[in-house]
């Protein structure tokens, strides 16, 4: 952890520093460390992006400024108050930078600290739906963003093709000599393999467009006020051109589990509908203006590819001798895979269901 004094020099790199400027731990992000800024009656969050992870930071900037300056104009042309609580705010160096490169090669940036917000981890059908609302209305005001599209901040992050090429490598390999005991997974993965790289043949023959994602739709990247409404989606870092059918899967995947993504215990993991139809019913009443009628028939298939695509790295990760996510114990990244398989299969298992709840939410908000 920084020192207080090096974290004050940062600061000073974005903004003239007060007698009483004050720095603290803020939150336990998984990715960037960050912190909280007072700095007389204003505050701020300085964050260290994490360079390993996002490989081209002067690119990541540029996306979350065109995006929230994006934004921060179609709220302005709604004649929306407040609008510094409602987009975030990137503040720049006094040069007009929008990081900062210290001596140790680590990377800051600072951002408007926004006031009397609360993000939720736990979810119900309600707070479903108001996320619904926050994902698509998102999406909509980005969908017409001009310009080149944006960078690729991960490459290749939600492309199945990929996944897959990197899971049959890791198979291949056997570097630790754990195929053996996971050959009925790998059988269950290669027998989906074909449906779950549908989307990529579909944008290759011109018919699913790719748009800017959000490409990490969790409820606890959305901030809401004191009175549950939704004030802004947060944590831009992966904001970057995907498939509407990633993003609305991947919320299903985490939000829409009665399970832990790590449950044990196979008996708890299964796709709660009702949450799925709040979701639905928010998402599509946001985004349905802009959505092709091949966009929102892949709605529910996108639950079961994001959840696919998650076995798979998972499972990809224990064959390689767990390198790349960080375990508790040595078969994490199994349970995890048996876990997130089981949500696939229940999935499976109701999607007429979720079909249906996804063409009648979008049947109900047509124009």
């Amino acid at each position: 952890m920084q020192d207080s004094q090096k974290l004050k020099e940062i600061v000073a790199q974005f903004i003239t520093p007060s007698d009483n400027l004050e720095v603290k731990p803020l939150g336990a992000g998984h990715i960037n460390d960050s912190f909280k800024v007072t700095n007389g009656d204003k505050q701020y969050v300085l964050q260290r992006i994490n360079h390993a992870i996002f490989k081209n930071v002067p690119e990541l900037q540029s996306n979350i400024l065109r995006v929230t300056m994006h934004i921060r104009q179609k709220l302005m042309e709604k004649g929306e108050t407040d609008i510094d609580r409602k987009v975030l705010t990137l503040v720049p160096t006094p040069e007009g930078g929008l990081f900062y490169k210290d001596a140790d090669g680590n990377y800051w940036r600072l951002m408007i600290f926004i006031e009397d917000s609360k993000s939720y981890d736990e979810i119900n059908p309600e707070l479903a739906h108001r996320a619904g609302l926050a994902f698509g209305d998102f999406q909509k005001m980005l969908a017409d963003l001009p310009g080149e599209p944006l960078h690729e901040t991960i490459p290749n992050f939600h492309n199945m093709e990929f996944r897959l090429e990197e899971f049959r490598n890791a198979v291949g390999l056997d570097r630790v000599g754990r195929t053996f005991e996971v050959s009925e997974l790998i059988k269950e993965i290669e027998a989906r393999a074909d449906e779950m790289c549908k989307p990529e043949r579909l944008h290759r023959e011109g018919k699913l467009p790719k748009r800017t994602n959000h490409c990490d739709t969790k409820v606890n990247n959305i901030l809401f006020d004191n009175n549950d409404e939704v004030l802004c989606v947060v944590d831009l870092d992966t904001v970057m051109p995907g498939y509407v059918l990633s993003d609305f899967g991947d919320f299903i995947r985490t939000g829409a589990n009665t399970g832990a993504e790590d449950d044990p215990n196979l008996d708890n993991v299964a796709v709660n509908l009702a949450i799925f139809e709040g979701y639905a019913n928010g998402y599509l009443q946001s985004a349905i203006p802009f959505l092709t009628d091949i966009e929102v028939e892949n709605l529910a298939f996108g639950a079961k590819l994001l959840t696919y695509m998650q076995t798979v790295r998972f499972l990809t990760d224990y064959i390689n001798g767990d390198t790349y996510y960080k375990i508790a114990y040595g078969t994490h990244n199994l349970v995890r895979t048996k876990a997130q398989f089981k949500l696939l299969q229940s999935l499976e298992e109701n999607f007429d269901k979720m079909q249906e709840i996804v063409r009648n939410a979008a049947q109900k908000y047509k124009q």
